[in-house]
This record gives C-alpha cells, sequence and structure tokens, in this order.
C-alpha cells in the first residue's frame, strides 16, 4: 500500500493546482477570499510561513507585496514550479518539508502562519494534531494561524449527485453518520464543528470560521450556471461579507479556521 506522501506526490504530480485557483469560478472566489482574509492579519512588515505552499500562487503573490515569506511544500513537482515562479524574490525562501515536522524552524518565529492544503491529506489522529501543533510551535505569540480544511458536505454535494450517492456515502461516513478519514480518501472531508474541535485545549484563541469559496463548485457543473467576468469582482465582494454566517459554512467546499496564538 503506498504511504500518504506517495499517494499525495502522484496526485498533485498530474493536477494542475495552479490552473483551478486561476480557471474556474470557485477557485477565483477562493483565492480572492482566502486573500482577504490573510490581509486581515497581514502586512509588508510581517513574517509568514506558508505550509502546504503548491506552486506558490500564495507565497509569491505575498512576498511581492513584501511580506518576508517562508514556503514549505512536500511535492516535488509543485516545489519546483514556486522555486522558478519566484526566481528573483529574495524575500521567499522555500523547502521541501512535511506539516507534520517543522523541526527546521524555531519556536515563536512568524508573524502569521498558513496551512491552506495539509489538512486536506491528513488522515491519522497523531498526524492531524502534529500539524496543528507544529503550527502553532512557530507562530509568535500573538500571531496568526489560518487552516484551511474541506467540508464533507460540499464533498458529497459536488462528487455523488451523479447516480454514486451510496458510493460516496460508504466513502465518507460510517453506518451511523459518523465522519471517516483514511488515506484512500485522497482528500478527507469535515463537520465544521468537527473541526473547530481539533483546537480544544491549544494555546490558541479562535477568532472565526469562514467559507472561502460557498457552493460555487458544485453549482459550476449547472448547464445554466454563469457568473459574468464582469460581475465577479462584485459578486466577491457580495460573498466576503457573508463567509462567516454559520449557516451557510457547510456548503462551502474549503473553509479557513483562524485563531491567534496566546
Amino acid at each position: 500500500m503506498a504511504d500518504r506522501q506517495e499517494i499525495i506526490g502522484a496526485f498533485y504530480g498530474r493536477a494542475d493546482e495552479d490552473g483551478r485557483l486561476k480557471r474556474s469560478l470557485h477557485g477565483r472566489l477562493e483565492y480572492a477570499t482566502t486573500m482577504a482574509y490573510i490581509h486581515r492579519f497581514a502586512d509588508s512588515r510581517s513574517r509568514v510561513l506558508e505550509v502546504g505552499a503548491g506552486t506558490g500562487r500564495y507565497s509569491v503573490a505575498l512576498a511581492k507585496e513584501g511580506m518576508r515569506v517562508t514556503a514549505v511544500e512536500l511535492v516535488e513537482s509543485n516545489l519546483a514550479i514556486l522555486r522558478e515562479r519566484s526566481r528573483g524574490l529574495e524575500n521567499l525562501v522555500s523547502c521541501q518539508g512535511d506539516a507534520v515536522d517543522l523541526g527546521g524552524f524555531a519556536d515563536h518565529t512568524f508573524d502569521v502562519t498558513l496551512l491552506l492544503g495539509p489538512m486536506y491529506h491528513l488522515y491519522e489522529p497523531d498526524e492531524v494534531n502534529r500539524a496543528i501543533d507544529e503550527a502553532i510551535r512557530v507562530t509568535k505569540p500573538g500571531g496568526v494561524i489560518l487552516t484551511a480544511f474541506i467540508s464533507v458536505y460540499a464533498i458529497m454535494y459536488a462528487n455523488y449527485l451523479r447516480g454514486n450517492w451510496a458510493f460516496g456515502q460508504r466513502e465518507n461516513f460510517t453506518d451511523d453518520y459518523r465522519v471517516r478519514h483514511f488515506q484512500e480518501q485522497l482528500f478527507t472531508g469535515y463537520d465544521v464543528a468537527e473541526f473547530e474541535r481539533l483546537f480544544a485545549g491549544k494555546p490558541v484563541s479562535w477568532i472565526t470560521t469562514a467559507g472561502v469559496d460557498g457552493i460555487l463548485e458544485p453549482m459550476e457543473d449547472c448547464p445554466d450556471f454563469s457568473i459574468r467576468d464582469e460581475d465577479f469582482d462584485a459578486f466577491a465582494a457580495w460573498y466576503l461579507h457573508f463567509a462567516e454566517k454559520r449557516e451557510l459554512l457547510g456548503n462551502a467546499s474549503h473553509l479557513l479556521y483562524i485563531c491567534r496564538k496566546n
């Protein structure tokens, strides 16, 4: 059986993750909303760590704004693209690494820590907790951690309403409707309250939980779905105003849990 790193590397070796954030409307909304939240807590003076930096979509943009950025990426093919895109940016350094072990970084180093992908692919409780604990450890007291996760309900809506519901239900829920997590899923989803409980008892204070792309991912498959380019900015601004409404969170494919280190 392949291990987690092999499964993730194989997937991202053939996936166009960077293109998704530019090409699809839900990807564009995810990027715009996530950047808006990053800018609430980071400015040009900030020292930022992005763990699971992918091809550098966020890290490169933040470095171009003047932030001192450290990008950590597990997948070699993604890291190669990131390094090519960041060529000449002296305030961006990158390295290969795993969210569960940030031992190369000292305690209390970063003003803002971003976990914008690793939690999608961590399945064992000990690894989930190690990733959270490591992000907290390397963040300065008073610093902010933004952790992305996926709604299990959005996974169901986006992928299993095509005559394959029973398979998706077995894949993501037990017989008594508890959420399942195992590495062959590739992407694992959470109930919002379930994910928030992961931080209980840790030395952080919750700021907010926000959806970053709403219900757009399943909607884009509808043949009559359309948001004109000239309307997108207005739609994104409208969505950001409601991104934290609790009654809407489970519909979003991607969410942010945002907390401050005590």
